[in-house]
């Protein structure tokens, strides 16, 4: 037994280990890679595992529940409550609208209005562990589209307690008895049918109470200690007995888990408890999406290609119709509403607890309940490879530009300028040099293609101008034609590089200064013939070293000094190996001799400054 359970977990961590790197390289993101690990080693191809594989899924879906709980430590109660409108409109429109378009063409395909309505509620369901894992990785749970995501998941996770507690009125006993002999019993069902709503809230109220009365003191304790793995088994000790809690009144323990993170949101104790979580729940995530790409059945596919194919392409189509009017309602701008829309079109991981409950309860049969199964892996294991699709392809193709985070511009507003410098992005750094130069009534024409950004800078009375500046018509009528300086600000590397050919091919009479990243940044825009180049990072971080040496006794002319040895070394440093950044050996060699040179010039302008200190002295004496 041992030895399997060993192999086993060598399998599930092999597969992943292989494949979630060559995913993450090809730009698929680590979801599609789990999920591609599960295929490969699941009954279809080398068979590694087997029907266990249902039952690590119900064990890998803690990792939604963690999930939830991190996403509740990062949502403050009173944030919470100014979504209240989106998750209850936007999250109420979609379950209801799906359920009943879904439940209509059941019915006219032939099925009973009690399997139908069942089926239109399992469908509505999206899968919050494959959207919030892709959204996160993109960096977009922050955007509009990841916004409008997280309301309607968390209103589907609200769904399921109303949804759990009406299957057993639409329950067939004759199926039911013929079906299955397993039960789901909960601590509740053997208590009167009045008190049952009374026990539910309690348990909601008992969350609340140890979140925002116990738990601090009991971190407090435990920090104390100075045991890290204490303190990480307490945060595990928290999220096992609020699923247990949850469980056993027969509520979400993803929605308990999240209730009780976003009571902790406001405590001192949120990061190191989202430190504590981070690695179990990425492990267990990976293992749900490894088990969701084990469970296909290849061979109900294999025999019933067309129909299983049909269906999943028709729902996925169905449910992203709906999701975008949704959107269109709710004032989402097309690229957000695109990414919303085709993120959440795939039936969700809480449909597999439902068709087993419905199956169980005798509602749904064995046939119909196998078949949807296939339909919602299938969805599942798609949605990665539909948002790759809809980011490459859809979205530039319904619009003229595209920024790099994905998101759509309306058309160009540029218009023809007469003002000697364009800055070409105005995100924090592009902005910064922006109010610089207005406050030294310097006139500039600004572009960015984030028409949220732009929207609000020219709320603040900024002159911000829709548009890709990357595209030689746009800047010529912008007016590079004219300007004397052409600031490039963006933040994606390989478009500041793409500018930099641009503007030195249509306008080259232009002085370019560029951002950089870093120092290697730095070095691939020297190659492209730039000597105006800007690291974000060096002057901040020379300020940190100067207040350093202060605080250590230095004297700030000894301190001050350093940093403008240093900085001067640096630049002229990063053009000496700019031209050796491709042959690692040499780099490395010239860069040693470069920082012991360094630190002899540094030594040597101390000695100096000390000795004119002395001269000083004495000639005062």
């Amino acid at each position: 037994m041992q030895e399997n359970f060993l192999f086993q977990a060598m399998i599930y961590l092999a597969g992943a280990v292989i494949m979630v790197p060559i995913a993450k390289r090809l730009g698929l993101g680590s979801v599609l890679g789990y999920l591609v690990a599960g295929v490969i080693i699941g009954p279809f191809c080398f068979g590694f595992i087997g029907t266990e594989g249902h039952d690590i899924m119900h064990f890998a879906e803690f990792g939604v529940v963690m999930m939830l709980f991190v996403i509740g430590l990062e949502l403050e109660p009173s944030r919470l409550w100014r979504m209240r409108k989106t998750i209850a409109g936007m999250g109420g429109l979609q379950v209801l609208g799906t359920t009943i378009l879904i439940t209509a063409l059941a019915l006219l395909l032939g099925l009973d209005f009690k399997t139908s309505l069942v089926l239109g509620m399992i469908i509505s369901m999206s899968s919050t562990a494959i959207v919030m894992q892709t959204l996160e990785e993109k960096g977009w749970i922050k955007s509009v589209a990841g916004q409008s995501s997280f309301a309607v998941l968390l209103f589907q996770d609200l769904a399921i307690i109303p949804m759990l507690a009406l299957f057993p009125l639409l329950a067939d006993d004759t199926l039911k008895s013929a079906s299955t002999t397993v039960t789901h019993t909960t601590l509740i069902d053997t208590l009167p049918e009045w008190s049952q709503p009374l026990i539910v809230l309690l348990a909601v109220a008992t969350v609340i109470f140890i979140g925002k009365y116990v738990l601090r003191p009991v971190f407090h304790l435990m920090a104390k200690t100075g045991m890290r793995e204490m303190f990480t088994a307490t945060a595990l000790l928290l999220v096992v007995g609020i699923a247990v809690l949850m469980t056993s009144v027969g509520l979400s323990p993803a929605l308990g888990a999240f209730l009780a993170g976003v009571v902790l949101a406001n405590s001192e104790y949120r990061h190191q408890l989202e430190i504590a979580i981070d690695p179990f729940k990425g492990l267990l995530l990976g293992l749900f999406f490894i088990a969701v790409g084990s469970s296909i059945d290849f061979e109900l596919l294999i025999s019933k290609p067309f129909l299983i194919v049909g269906l999943v392409v028709s729902l996925m189509l169905i449910k992203t119709v709906i999701l975008f009017s949704l959107g269109r309602i709710f004032k989402v701008r097309n690229a957000q509403n695109l990414i919303f829309s085709v993120g959440l079109s795939q039936i969700g991981e809480f449909a597999f607890v439902l068709l087993s409950f419905s199956f169980q309860e005798g509602i749904l049969g064995k046939e119909i309940t196998d078949l949807m199964m296939a339909v919602t892996a299938i969805s599942m294991a798609l949605t990665p490879i539909m948002m790759v699709l809809n980011e490459k392809f859809l979205i530039p193709h319904q619009c003229a530009a595209m920024n790099p985070t994905g998101f759509i511009e309306r058309e160009s507003d540029v218009e023809e300028q007469d003002n000697p410098v364009i800055i070409a992005g105005f995100g924090h750094f592009g902005n910064t040099i922006g109010r610089f130069l207005k406050a030294n009534d310097i006139s500039t024409t600004v572009l960015d293609n984030d028409s949220d950004n732009v929207d609000f800078l020219r709320k603040m009375g900024f002159k911000v101008y829709y548009g890709d500046a990357t595209r030689y018509d746009l800047l010529e009528i912008a007016g590079a034609k004219k300007a004397q300086i052409i600031v490039i600000a963006f933040n994606d590397p390989e478009k500041r590089l793409g500018m930099i050919e641009t503007v030195k091919k249509h306008f080259p009479h232009l002085y370019i200064l560029v951002r950089s990243s870093n120092r290697y940044d730095a070095y691939d825009q020297m190659n492209a013939g730039i000597m105006h180049i800007y690291r974000e990072t060096l002057d901040t971080s020379l300020r940190v070293g100067v207040d350093v040496l202060k605080i250590l006794g230095h004297s700030k002319l000894e301190a001050t000094q350093s940093a403008k040895t240093f900085f001067t070394h640096d630049e002229r440093t990063l053009k000496f190996l700019a031209s050796m950044k491709n042959n690692d050996e040499e780099y490395i060699n010239a860069a040693r001799e470069k920082i012991e040179e360094l630190e002899k010039l540094i030594l040597a302008d101390r000695e100096a400054l000390r000795l004119q200190n002395a001269e000083s002295a004495l000639l005062i004496e």
